[in-house]
């Protein structure tokens, strides 16, 4: 053989995709989609053709399970014992299969998720619904083809005398293709099947008056007959499986969920240890003790509440947080005439049905040639009997068997077979009595080949057949339903008070970042005094918050924290807080600007923010809740080089009052700025000369009866009257609210809207602090420069200006 015939030059493409096709069809084919007419996998079916073959069946004593897996390895299915062991394991357990195929002496595994003990510890046998699946498979009803090795002969499906896809249903991922089919209650898939046999035409809408919809060996409530009419028309549906739960009283005042029935295949032990987590991680307050109270009369899981906690709430919460309530997706494929099929109902039926046809059709055929066979035989022993002394004497004149056999045939014309009966008779057959026995067996093998003869030729008896033997069968084995069916999904509602308990905590920020909570009797026991923060910081907020609302926090980088009070860290008020930038991500020159405490999104507020160029924008409050927040969210977007300066909370009819670094204001109001959404840039507020900068804005309330305060950079203060600026529009210069000196101008370093009890903290670069009370300071008009608080040669500039209420200072 030359090099040029044993090597072939082929593209690497065209190999792989050759060789993946030809691996996909098989895996298609024959490993992981059950067949439509059997609902098994070849691994199922050769585990229980196996058992059968071995006379390991229902009436006989149970046989180590090893024996079983080396047998099916060694025969039919050359691959890993620990996956056929699998396989064998869980048609045992009677948590993941409605009917089990195969009983289990030992341990089988548990709903927990424990691996079941090794093969040769454990004995199995076939169940009685499993002699079903294979009753008359020796009567040829079944294609058998050659094994691995051709040494033994498999069948390619089982009889299947019940619909075991839908009944069991069946799960499995190929190449491509993937299946999820739920079991079903055995006497409604029966009633189904021969409805669909008495009206080839039924209608999804009139199958589902008699099969319902799935039945799951766990129970459960299932909801939402819409997505099983959907499932049962197209093959793809939804559903939501729920746990059955009952709240009971206990001592005390308090309550307890009692979980007696979990969705399918959800394994016991994981959801309790979710439940736990929730209580452990403090994400559900209520819960005082999770326990598995489950033993051999069946399954339950008791939730003890703490004291006056609402039940029904936290069973809300742990059906959308947990596994106590999963969805349930079908994708019913299955192998249908050799290729994989997305069946409806309909179709499954219908594949059962005509499955069934051939089957008794083929078993009638075989019992028929076995009828005519036996009668054959019996009206050779009749005749033989009728000339008895002829035939003795023509059987000793005979050399042996052989000779005797040809001595009958050409003397009395017998045939091959009617002469091996005659010569194998044995002597007391030769009776009155038996002849009569013969007869009334012709009689009998007459009837039956009639019988046979009228089932194979009539369409109508042999469905009358198939149906009678259905109905046995739904005699035999069919059990209550075990899953409740609901119409409707139930929507699921959880309130504030589950989630988070309401509780009042005194929330604070400061200026350089720190945030905490401190509960009230921390705040009390420091009498609100000596909180903890360093001597170049200042408090930014300071409120009484409740745990069930939220706060905002805004950073010059027009950015925003959206921090639900409860997730603050609970701190001491004699401690500092902890910094924002080990909550969330800020980059290094973000700094916090302002803390809003939100209660309620839904009312009728905006946030307003102003930045350094003179932009401003509006936007709903509403638009500001999130269900996500594990990073800053973008509030304003900034052009290079500019910031945000001014945010607060306004309502529709407020002014908003801009001052620039030189001196320059604008008042307008709120109407006069477009609302837009969280991420946009704003419209041009002020508009400023070269050089000029905004410093800081702002809110002045309807009907407002206060002042305007502002602070210059060389510590001089002043307070204006609100007659002084008439409202106009927005973007425009401004008028002087500062008199323009030669040399040494002032600068504004800060302007605020002030009522009697507001005080003003300017801070200079040597660290001094000045506390100006506003109500003494007598109102001025806009050309003054207001009068020296701070002495600048002595203590610096302003640094920094913020107000505070006289109840905080």
């Amino acid at each position: 053989m030359t090099q040029t015939e044993r090597y072939q030059d082929l593209p690497l493409e065209e190999v792989i995709g050759d060789r993946f096709g030809r691996y996909s069809k098989y895996i298609i084919q024959d490993r992981a989609l059950p067949d439509a007419r059997d609902g098994l996998k070849p691994v199922q079916r050769r585990i229980l053709y196996a058992m059968f073959h071995e006379g390991n069946t229902n009436e006989k004593p149970f046989r180590k399970s090893a024996k079983t897996v080396g047998n099916v390895i060694g025969n039919y299915h050359p691959h890993g014992d620990t996956s056929v062991y699998e396989a064998m394991v869980r048609m045992s357990q009677d948590w993941k299969v409605r009917h089990m195929l195969i009983e289990m002496h030992g341990n089988n595994g548990s709903v927990d998720g424990d691996p079941p003990a090794a093969m040769r510890y454990t004995e199995a046998r076939l169940s009685a619904i499993a002699g079903e699946m294979l009753r008359d498979i020796q009567k040829q009803t079944v294609d058998l083809v050659q094994n691995f090795d051709d040494s033994e002969l498999e069948p390619t499906v089982l009889p299947a005398r019940f619909p075991n896809l839908l009944v069991n249903g069946a799960s499995g991922i190929s190449a491509g293709y993937a299946t999820d089919m739920p079991p079903h209650a055995l006497h409604e898939v029966l009633d189904a099947v021969l409805m669909r046999m008495n009206n080839p035409e039924a209608t999804v809408d009139e199958l589902m008056t008699v099969l319902k919809g799935p039945d799951f060996p766990t129970g459960g409530t299932i909801q939402g007959i819409d997505g099983i009419k959907k499932a049962y028309e197209t093959g793809k549906g939804k559903i939501i499986i729920r746990s059955k739960a009952e709240i009971e009283p206990l001592k005390g005042g308090k309550e307890q969920i009692v979980i007696t029935e979990i969705p399918y295949e959800v394994n016991k032990a994981m959801l309790i240890k979710k439940i736990d987590e929730q209580r452990l991680d403090k994400r559900l307050d209520g819960i005082a003790d999770v326990r598995d109270e489950s033993d051999r009369t069946g399954l339950r899981i008791v939730i003890e509440l703490k004291k006056e906690i609402d039940a029904r709430g936290i069973l809300q919460f742990l059906f959308k947080n947990t596994d106590l309530q999963i969805a349930y997706n079908f994708n019913m494929i299955a192998i249908h005439n050799r290729r994989p099929t997305m069946m409806t109902l309909p179709l499954l039926l219908d594949a059962y049905i005509g499955h069934q046809k051939e089957v008794v059709t083929r078993r009638s055929a075989f019992d028929l040639q076995k009828a005519k066979d036996r009668i054959h035989i019996v009206e050779g022993l009749m005749k033989a009997l009728s000339i008895l002394d002829e035939v003795i004497k023509t059987i000793r004149a005979s050399l042996d068997k052989r000779d005797a056999k040809n001595n009958l045939i050409q003397k009395f014309t017998f045939t091959e077979t009617q002469a091996e009966a005659i010569v194998s008779l044995q002597l007391y057959r030769l009776t009155n009595t038996d002849i009569t026995d013969l007869r009334n067996e012709e009689a009998e093998l007459k009837n039956t080949i009639s019988e046979l003869m009228s089932i194979l030729n009539n369409e109508a008896k042999l469905a009358k057949v198939i149906q009678k033997e259905l109905q046995a069968i739904r005699k035999q084995f069919a059990e209550p339903r075990r899953s409740i069916i609901e119409d409707q999904i139930e929507e699921i509602k959880l309130t504030l008070d589950v989630l988070i308990p309401s509780e009042e905590v005194v929330v604070t920020v400061t200026k350089d970042g720190y945030v905490k909570r401190t509960s009230s009797r921390s705040y009390s026991a420091s009498n609100g005094k000596d909180f903890a923060m360093k001597d170049s910081d200042y408090l930014l907020f300071e409120s009484t918050m409740n745990t069930q609302h939220q706060l905002l926090l805004f950073t010059s980088l027009g950015n925003y924290i959206y921090q639900p009070v409860h997730e603050l860290p609970d701190i001491r008020w004699k401690d500092l807080g902890q910094h924002i930038s080990s909550i969330i991500s800020l980059d290094s020159n973000e700094t916090i600007i302002k803390a809003i405490p939100i209660v309620d999104f839904t009312e009728d507020l905006y946030i307003l923010a102003v930045s350094k160029q003179g932009q401003i924008k509006r936007s709903v409050l509403a638009d500001y809740q999130v269900q996500r927040y594990s990073r800053t969210l973008n509030t304003m977007n900034l052009k290079k080089g500019d910031e945000v300066v001014y945010i607060n909370l306004v309502t529709p009819i407020d002014d908003v009052f801009i001052v620039t670094h030189n001196a320059y204001a604008v008042r307008f109001n709120m109407q006069e700025v477009p609302v837009t959404g969280i991420k946009t840039g704003g419209v041009k507020g002020i508009n400023l000369k070269d050089g000029d900068v905004v410093v800081n804005a702002a809110t002045i309330p309807a009907e407002a009866s206060g002042d305007i305060f502002l602070v210059t950079h060389r510590g001089a203060v002043k307070k204006m009257s609100l007659k002084e600026f008439e409202p106009g529009s927005r973007a425009k210069r401004g008028i002087v609210v500062l008199r323009e000196l030669k040399s040494n101008a002032h600068r504004v370093s800060g302007v605020y809207y002030v009522e009697n009890q507001d005080q003003i903290i300017i801070e200079t670069t040597k660290g001094a602090r000045e506390l100006v009370d506003t109500k003494p300071i007598r109102v001025s008009d806009r050309y003054s420069n207001g009068s020296f608080i701070i002495d600048t040669d002595k203590d610096g500039d302003v640094v920094r200006v913020w107000k505070v209420n006289k109840q905080e200072a």
